[in-house]
């Protein structure tokens, strides 16, 4: 009887292991969906109630003209005129808008700092944040470097990565990753440090090397 509650309970943490990720997914799709309908909604309507189409083609085409400008926008700015109305634009929405520059900033910080590295361009790093003489290291991610050597880390929390703590440390605290990306660093985080060996596995190349030599 045991042996059969054992198989019973394995096999439905089996199928809950495959399905739970699909549904996590379709959940978060359907959500993200609804959100950029949502938005783009005035937009689909005045479509719909100008031209022969469905509420669904509507949308489609409401989210093919946003793309679209955005990237007219993208190339505007890449001009002078461009960057002169958007320096006016954005000096304007600075001094009369309450908000507008933290928002700016931590747009700017999440998708491309000025003068910094950004989060999702950051480079994972091991950070000793009780000192270098202390073995104890944290999974974090070099977000800004100073003038005088020492780097800004972000170390994201479990399961929710996007809280987290920011330290100031000296070079030496720190320990670069670079043949980890951020994807990477941020599962064993979602995943509260399950595949965390792959921080401390040395490269590929490194591997290679190694067992070339050992074959001679």
């Amino acid at each position: 009887m045991k042996r059969w509650q054992s198989y019973v309970g394995l096999t439905l943490l089996g199928g809950l292991i495959v399905a739970l990720p699909i549904a996590i997914f379709i959940f978060l799709l359907r959500w993200l969906l609804g959100l950029i309908t949502g938005i783009i909604a005035p937009l689909s309507h005045w479509l719909s109630s100008w031209l022969p189409m469905g509420e669904r083609v509507a949308d489609l085409v409401g989210i093919v003209l946003v793309l679209a400008l955005f990237f007219a926008i993208g190339l505007s700015v890449k001009t002078s005129i461009g960057r002169w109305v958007h320096k006016r634009v954005d000096d304007w929405l600075t001094r009369f808008a309450p908000g507008y520059s933290t928002i700016r900033e931590v747009v700017m910080q999440l998708l491309g700092g000025e003068n910094n590295t950004s989060l999702l361009r950051g480079q994972v790093c091991r950070a000793y944040i009780m000192g270098r003489q202390n073995p104890v290291s944290v999974t974090a991610i070099v977000t800004a470097r100073h003038s005088n050597g020492d780097c800004t880390v972000y170390v994201p929390t479990a399961p929710i990565p996007s809280s987290g703590f920011v330290y100031h440390l000296s070079e030496d605290c720190v320990d670069l990753l670079p043949h980890i990306s951020v994807e990477t660093a941020m599962r064993t985080v979602i995943a509260c440090g399950s595949g965390s060996q792959v921080l401390s596995d040395p490269p590929a190349e490194e591997s290679a090397v190694a067992s070339v030599d050992d074959g001679r």
